[in-house]
């Protein structure tokens, strides 16, 4: 159940912070404190402290500089897999058959392979799935956390609450997000824009 909470409320963290999130962040932090200790809990209870504090209107607008302008903290996970290129369409129809499978029905067109989506999943009891693509795609959600990092954004904490609940990365994933982060993701002059994507699905 500790892991789902933790899914549960990087889902909501992950997502545009508007007024909705602000009138639930009490509700958020009640539920993290219960967590047992350890890094999701810290990270979790670390955002939460900076949400608290931070102007509204300065938190949307480093959201939206953060997720929205800079492509290499895309939260979508199949772009770092598959960049702009055909085999993305493909990918997102796997994400969006576990969404379906789950019984829910994505809001406002959100493309499935967001991983605040990917959050919801397994809060919502589809696990499974849920652990299988984040694992699938474990190295673009490193990349992400790095870049993140790198960014000094605050939203580094969540994803690496995320990354808490699954098993330490192994030699092979380690690599394939060195590699990703040196070389990017592919590149291919039709198909899916980034940028289209991600204002499609706000």
């Amino acid at each position: 159940m500790s892991a789902r909470t933790v899914h549960m409320v990087a889902s909501v963290l992950l997502g545009y912070p508007d007024e909705r999130l602000r009138d639930g962040l009490g509700v958020l932090r009640e539920a993290v404190l219960e967590l047992p200790h350890g890094e999701a809990r810290d990270r979790l209870s670390a955002f939460l402290a900076y949400a608290a504090r931070t102007d509204p209107a300065a938190q949307a607008a480093h959201y939206v500089a953060t997720f929205d302008l800079k492509r290499r903290c895309c939260p979508y996970l199949t772009y770092y897999t598959y960049g702009d290129t055909r085999r993305r369409g493909a990918a997102l129809l796997r994400f969006r058959h576990a969404v379906k499978a789950a019984g829910f029905e994505l809001a406002g067109g959100e493309l499935p392979d967001h991983l605040a989506v990917v959050c919801e999943l397994w809060a919502r009891g589809a696990e499974r799935e849920a652990r299988r693509l984040l694992l699938e795609h474990r190295a673009g959600v490193e990349v992400l956390h790095v870049a993140l990092r790198e960014e000094d954004s605050p939203y580094a904490d969540v994803v690496a609450a995320v990354l808490a609940t699954l098993p330490p990365a192994g030699a092979r994933e380690r690599e394939a997000a060195l590699r990703l982060a040196a070389e990017g993701p592919p590149a291919e002059a039709v198909g899916l824009e980034p940028y289209a994507i991600m204002e499609a699905g706000r």
